[in-house]
């Protein structure tokens, strides 16, 4: 039996079994006791130089034939419709905009039309006539309840809190403590933690008492992940228990987790943490690994939790990442994170399918790069049809790059476009290096890129139609 104290003293510390120092931890964090297992079953792999990598040479490229196609799907819109009310939507909400310079939940960006991610996720939620629910983590709980509370859409969202794991010292191998700010002692567990935080939240009890039998999980900040009742009404028919959306990759998504087979020919994920670095180059090769995960999931949830109950929790392959324990001092000891991913679980269901869709399905906002084009005429948004694509747009089409020097955060770049986002509707490429403000009714046509030496501002006048490099 161990008696520590809460102050996390070096000579308790060193003095008990480091598994059983992360169960009192986790315990005093309030955390139960299934979570802290799984925690534990990671921590023993670690011990056990087990670093959850998955080699080049344990998997292979997936061939075109073991994937379905979206087009091949439309016949199952009638069926998708008729179990319609047997699903529910469930949004990972767990984010920061840290990236744009963000100090609060990122689905409260206002993002289009005066409105947030999480207004159009809940209007959409409304349209499809579907419950909605939201994984938030620790740092988006307290703000995204309060923003709900302001809404008048009834009944409101379903909410429930991602689970945190503690950080493990990478030269010890022991639990960091970190008095200065102890919020920086624990790491989020990743948003392959949905599976087990939905059943110890009795939120799936909650669904499946209400006949919910589906569900469909996306994230929060991609707002091309409608719930297509194709996709669903081919998922129920199939009877399948797990299903991933993937879409063809990109060399802007060398850094993306893709599908893969094992020796046995089923389908796994590797994520970028997953891979050696001997491995990479093989990583990045989109010719070789042609299909990128949108994360973009469907579930079965009478599945679900009898694979939980049967196994105890749904034991993802585990992503080990290398980071300072204090992310803004470089000085702090370097830790170890423990997360899972969520469509790592493809390979752990038994006939776990997945099929290519179009690239309109997967518009993530990462940065403020892809939330000029999300803000443009590139796409529409209606109470009707949700977020749209324009008519006769290619949105894989568009690639925008914008300095990070006078960009990168959000207010940066909303004082750069403060008159209007520039028309981009028969753009090709975009490229902006410089100070560059823009007035209001600007035209960006074919491939452009805009120079602008120095740190001085330049102004692109009102009205201005661009159609070519230029230099300022």
């Amino acid at each position: 039996m161990i008696s520590l104290t809460t102050n996390h003293s070096s000579e308790s510390c060193l003095s008990a079994d480091p598994q059983e120092l992360f169960a009192w931890k986790m315990r005093e964090k309030g955390l139960v006791p299934t979570t802290i297992e799984v925690f534990l079953g990671y921590y023993r792999q670690l011990l056990a130089r087990k670093d959850g990598f998955l080699t080049e040479a344990s998997i292979q490229s997936v061939p075109d034939t073991r994937i379905d196609s979206y087009d091949d799907l439309k016949g199952f819109e009638a069926h998708g419709r008729s179990v319609l009310g047997r699903t529910a939507r469930i949004v990972l909400n767990g984010g920061l905009g840290t990236t744009m310079g963000l100090a609060g939940p990122k689905s409260l960006l206002t993002v289009k039309n005066g409105k947030s991610f999480m207004d159009i996720l809940i209007q959409d939620a409304g349209r499809e006539n579907v419950p909605i629910c939201l994984m938030n983590s620790e740092s988006t709980h307290k703000a995204t309840c309060g923003n709900i509370a302001g809404m008048e859409e009834k009944p409101p969202p379903l909410m429930f809190i991602q689970n945190v794991f503690p950080k493990i010292l990478r030269e010890t191998l022991q639990p960091a403590f970190y008095p200065e700010d102890e919020t920086l002692e624990w790491n989020p567990a990743g948003h392959g933690d949905v599976y087990h935080s939905l059943y110890t939240s009795g939120l799936l009890e909650k669904l499946l008492s209400h006949g919910i039998h589906y569900a469909f999980i996306s994230n929060s900040d991609n707002l091309g992940a409608d719930l297509d009742l194709s996709i669903l009404g081919y998922f129920s028919k199939a009877g399948f228990s797990f299903m991933m959306e993937v879409t063809r990759r990109t060399p802007s998504d060398v850094k993306g987790g893709h599908l893969a087979m094992d020796e046995n020919g089923d389908l796994l994920l590797r994520e970028a943490a997953q891979c050696r670095p001997e491995d990479r180059a093989a990583f990045q090769d989109i010719d070789r690994y042609r299909f990128f995960n949108t994360n973009n999931i469907w579930v079965n949830l009478v599945h679900l939790k009898k694979k939980i109950e049967r196994r105890g929790g749904i034991k993802l392959p585990m992503m080990l990442n290398s980071k300072h324990l204090n992310p803004r001092d470089f000085a702090s000891p370097r830790v170890y994170q423990i997360e899972t991913a969520m469509g790592a679980a493809i390979s752990l269901f038994n006939g776990a399918a997945a099929v290519c869709v179009p690239r309109t399905r997967f518009i993530p906002v990462k940065t403020t790069s892809d939330l000029l084009v999300l803000k443009s005429d590139r796409y529409h948004l209606s109470d009707e049809e949700g977020l749209v694509p324009a008519p006769g747009i290619q949105t894989e089409s568009l690639h925008v790059t914008l300095d990070p020097e006078y960009y990168q955060h959000l207010d940066q770049f909303e004082a750069r476009f403060a008159h209007g986002i520039p028309g981009l509707s028969a753009c090709e490429s975009l490229r902006i290096d410089g100070n560059v403000f823009f007035e209001k009714n600007v035209t960006l046509r074919g491939a452009v890129t805009i120079t602008s030496p120095g740190h001085d501002p330049r102004t692109i006048p009102e009205g201005t139609v661009i159609d070519t490099d230029i230099r300022l």
